[in-house]
């Protein structure tokens, strides 16, 4: 172990209050201050070619032009810049990212999307096809997700509903800040806690941030699932709900749900299950045999879900589903303003316009789809992680992280995982690098069930093994920086590079 790595151990044993003060305190003492500032322009520099490679080979535009391009000339850049990017996703080198990928489905969606394109449904009068789009998808997804047996022998006003939101993220907020004003209102709860195992989604601190909801992280077990009696402790009487993935991001696999959910239901509080990504999937591979335990509103502990159209719904990128158990509590996600001169507003989510195209979009994706179109996807998405799980267990020293269907988080015994990863990233392949412990994963889409891409990714993953083991002394270029962001202990530090990277992502 050499120092550095030893400084950080001892440092990562520190209290995180402690360590958050005596990093303002060290950000503050000028010399310092510089040489950080110095070593985070040098790595952002390294990486500014990659984030404009466009630079210099098209047209770039810092003010309009004094003549606007002919419509012709804004056509062709566009499809020059698509074919440039395409290749990668198409030929399934990508992880996630484009959960279908079919020329024709995107072909039918964007025929949809165009007849809809000024559609918006904050204009029901106007376009009142919006809203029975709306309306009929958030009902497909609430059948598919345990409705009918939530629903049996209740009233309407009990009935499973929701809305559509813009992706994932805003249906984790949205649901947060419903149980934010729920809490507030029903229970006079003024200081709201929500308790989430560390594998849950970040959209989760993103709501505690933005709603003033104190985030108690608790940790997961060795399967990699939240910890039931770690959860059980860090309830109080400011919790106002609890949360478990169905599956996880990092992992792939499915928290215990049902006892979670059970919890929540005992202590009167509200139990959220983020399925964005499984949404689509576990019910149909729950069909076809796999073991999926319950997840959905099958159980009574379960208050809300989150499942996004736009991944394994296979709708167009931007829309989302967030579900409740009956009308009263979905009214605390909407907004209403009553004195406002220019009449009576109101909005269900965050947006007030809201694109009317990518609703007509997910319905037409649904409709399109089918039960027979979800069972044939989902069939052929979990045979090919079949393939690849048994693949990577095969590849001495490597191991696959937990018991997962179709997100597969892979480490290593003997070798730098990060340096592993970018000699995938040299081949071609785009897969996403995890923390604590220090693993990479492949989420699989139907862009991997084509013919030959799963045994071209352990030929590749195999190789690439190979390759780190024999050259120990190759640092490379990026896994140093997923080596650092996985092990430094001042956070601050990491925080206030993504910012910069962030602020780069927007220079022209």
């Amino acid at each position: 172990m050499d120092l550095p790595e030893l400084g950080n151990n001892l440092l990562n044993r520190v209290p995180p209050r402690l360590l958050s003060t005596a990093e303002r305190y060290l950000k503050n003492i000028p010399l310092l201050r510089e040489r950080l500032e110095k070593e985070t322009d040098s790595m952002l520099a390294g990486m500014e070619g990659g984030l404009k490679p466009y630079r210099g080979q098209t047209p770039t535009f810092e003010t309009l032009p004094s003549k606007g391009l002919s419509r012709e000339d804004v056509l062709k850049q566009m499809e020059e810049l698509r074919a440039k990017e395409e290749d990668r996703w198409k030929d399934g080198y990508v992880s996630g990212a484009v959960y279908h990928g079919d020329s024709g489905h995107i072909d039918f969606l964007n025929r949809v999307y165009a007849i809809n394109s000024q559609a918006n449904p904050l204009h029901a009068d106007l376009w009142p096809s919006a809203t029975k789009f709306e309306a009929e998808v958030v009902a497909m997804t609430a059948h598919m997700l345990g409705a009918a047996e939530a629903n049996a022998g209740r009233a309407p006003d009990e009935h499973i509903c929701g809305a559509l939101s813009s992706g994932g993220t805003e249906s984790i907020m949205l649901a947060m800040k419903t149980y934010r004003d729920w809490a507030h209102d029903t229970k006079g709860i003024t200081r709201p806690e929500m308790v989430a195992p560390s594998s849950a989604h970040p959209a989760f601190d993103k709501a505690a941030h933005y709603f003033g909801i104190k985030m108690v992280r608790v940790p997961v077990g060795p399967d990699y699932r939240a910890d039931v009696k770690a959860t059980r402790k860090a309830i109080t009487r400011n919790t106002i709900v609890l949360i478990g993935s169905a599956p996880g991001f990092p992992h792939g696999v499915i928290d215990p749900i049902e006892e979670l959910s059970e919890l929540a239901r005992k202590r009167g509080i509200g139990f959220h299950t983020d399925a964005c990504l499984g949404g689509f999937v576990l019910p149909w591979a729950r069909k076809l045999g796999y073991p999926v335990p319950e997840f959905d509103f099958r159980l009574p502990g379960v208050t809300t879900m989150s499942a996004d159209t736009h991944k394994f719904g296979y709708a167009a990128k931007g829309t989302s589903v967030v579900l409740y158990r009956g009308t009263a509590l979905r009214s605390f996600q909407y907004f209403t303003a009553t004195e406002w001169p220019g009449g009576i507003y109101f909005s269900p989510t965050f947006s007030g316009s809201r694109p009317g195209a990518l609703i007509a979009a997910a319905w037409a994706s649904l409709v399109s789809t089918g039960e027979e179109g979800y069972l044939d996807a989902t069939k052929r998405i979990l045979e090919a992680a079949d393939v690849i799980k048994r693949g990577i267990r095969a590849i001495p020293g490597m191991h696959v992280l937990g018991e997962p269907l179709f997100v597969i988080a892979f480490g290593s015994d003997d070798v730098n995982i990060y340096k592993v990863m970018e000699h995938m990233g040299e081949k071609g392949w785009s897969l996403n690098g995890l923390h604590k412990p220090a693993a990479v994963h492949l989420c699989v889409t139907q862009r991997h069930t084509q013919p030959g891409v799963a045994e071209r990714f352990l030929e590749d993953l195999k190789a690439a093994v190979e390759h780190v083991r024999a050259h120990p002394e190759e640092k490379g270029t990026m896994a140093p920086v997923y080596g650092m962001a996985g092990t430094v202990p001042f956070r601050g530090l990491l925080s206030d590079l993504l910012k910069k990277y962030m602020d780069l992502i927007y220079k022209v």
